[in-house]
């Protein structure tokens, strides 16, 4: 007998909680069918009321917030307040596309050459596959829905196989919202029907977070069947420290940055690049804050302790990049280790020496390990940070904001920060290079599966 698909596993455990049946091909076909007639109906809704729908899923989110939390610190172990904190974020998200998006899509007025008059109009397109993650269920669906609904799109939206349950909480709200039925379609999707969802004539785009294999079949799929994409894939951010007034300070902010989610974030500053003149004294209080966790309860989050990863094989694998870099000749200053049991705990590190030669050099590390790189410039910075496949965001901090933003303008990335990360409904996320492409959030995020059309009338 086959393991369903789609299941509950606590991280925390190990054991597995709820299992669910992946759909047949049948339901595909309904769920096609139902996506495709309410795009007829909706997309015929005025804007402004599609917009009332949209702040009502916003409202719901956080109205729910507790009951939303705990699912997802069971689903994934995310720690209980920081699950808390991504539902009710989801709530910025539907109210600024609900507020904003009609603005957004309005129509814009050019001037003919040759007279006329012309206007580009912003209308939706037809019933998408948005494909999405575990680590963030809620947030990641939000910013692809948000905008879609508002605009007029419909959504078919298959979610990771170990968080069904957020995702059925999730097409609850969009029905007690007042979404049309088949307006947003939750579907437990194998592999294999994705390709056939995405061959479908109706759908007419493609959304997926995930890791860069993921983005290279879902890219390919969408290619071959000549479908729009947009791709939010991994990420090797560098996190560059070039001076410090309190290193103490300084560690501490990106310490809390990295620990956040367990590490297991696209954006999170997995590569930290500090001036030597500093470095020793960051490394040490990095391994001050890593030394003497224990694993403990997300749900309860008692100080001093730390949370579960995704998955056993997750926090496995992990371990497995670090003893690739240490038998390479890297150092460990705290954790890197696996617990053992049936849990998916590793425990938080602090790397350096990572070297070239190294998988955990150009590897995505997704989870609780800093690696502390040494400069001796602001030029070896540069060339380090830019050193990467990857390009999806970075950050540079110093007491002289102009040296900061001289080197934050030269890092190959989608997102560039001085001395903070903006983050926020209203600022656009996405990258370059191997991060994939397309972005979401902000006044960006209305203008990925939209029919830009130009509509003139001749004098």
């Amino acid at each position: 007998m086959t393991t369903p698909q789609y299941r509950v596993v606590n991280p925390a455990t190990g054991q597995t909680v709820e299992e669910f049946a992946s759909a047949t091909d049948a339901e595909v076909g309904q769920a096609l069918e139902a996506a495709d007639a309410a795009y007829k109906a909706w997309r015929e809704v005025p804007i402004e009321e599609r917009a009332k729908v949209v702040h009502r899923i916003g409202q719901l989110f956080t109205e729910r917030a507790e009951e939303l939390a705990s699912i997802i610190t069971e689903e994934m172990g995310k720690p209980l307040s920081q699950s808390r904190g991504e539902a009710e974020f989801c709530t910025d998200i539907f109210e600024y596309f609900a507020t904003e998006g009609p603005a957004l899509a309005a129509d814009q007025e050019i001037k003919p050459i040759g007279g006329g008059k012309a206007v580009i109009q912003k209308l939706p397109v037809g019933p998408l596959l948005g494909i999405m993650p575990w680590n963030y269920p809620y947030y990641q669906v939000a910013r692809f829905a948000a905008p879609n609904l508002v605009l007029g799109n419909t959504i078919i939206l298959k979610h990771a196989e170990s968080c069904p349950r957020s995702a059925l909480a999730i097409q609850q709200i969009m029905d007690d919202a007042g979404l049309p039925a088949g307006a947003y379609v939750n579907l437990f999707a194998t592999h294999a029907q994705i390709a056939d969802i995405i061959a479908d004539d109706r759908i007419q785009g493609v959304s997926l977070t995930g890791s860069e294999r993921a983005g290279a079949i879902i890219g390919e799929l969408a290619g071959k069947n000549l479908k729009k994409a947009v791709l939010e894939l991994g990420g090797s951010d560098p996190y560059v420290v070039l001076d410090s007034a309190d290193v103490a300070a300084s560690a501490a902010a990106a310490w809390e940055t990295r620990m956040e989610n367990m590490g297991q974030a696209c954006n999170s500053n997995k590569r930290i690049i500090v001036m030597e003149d500093i470095y020793d004294e960051f490394v040490t209080a990095l391994t001050n804050h890593a030394n003497g966790l224990v694993p403990g309860d997300p749900a309860k989050e008692e100080n001093g302790t730390f949370a579960p990863l995704s998955s056993r094989a997750a926090a496995e694998g992990l371990a497995a990049q670090i003893k690739d870099a240490v038998d390479k000749g890297a150092t460990v200053h705290a954790g890197g280790r696996a617990v053992e049991g049936p849990g998916a705990y590793l425990e938080p590190t602090v790397l350096t020496g990572v070297t070239e030669g190294m998988r955990a050099y150009q590897e995505e590390l997704f989870g609780p390990v800093a690696v502390v790189y040494k400069v001796s410039s602001d030029a070896e910075a540069l060339e380090l940070a830019n050193n990467t496949v990857y390009g999806l965001g970075g950050a540079v901090f110093s007491q002289d904001p102009e040296r900061a933003r001289t080197l934050a303008r030269q890092l190959d990335v989608g997102m560039s920060n001085v001395n903070g990360v903006g983050e926020g409904a209203d600022m656009p996320f996405g990258g370059v290079k191997r991060s994939g492409f397309g972005r979401e959030l902000g006044p960006l995020g209305m203008d990925e599966f939209v029919n830009k059309r130009l509509f003139y009338i001749a004098e």
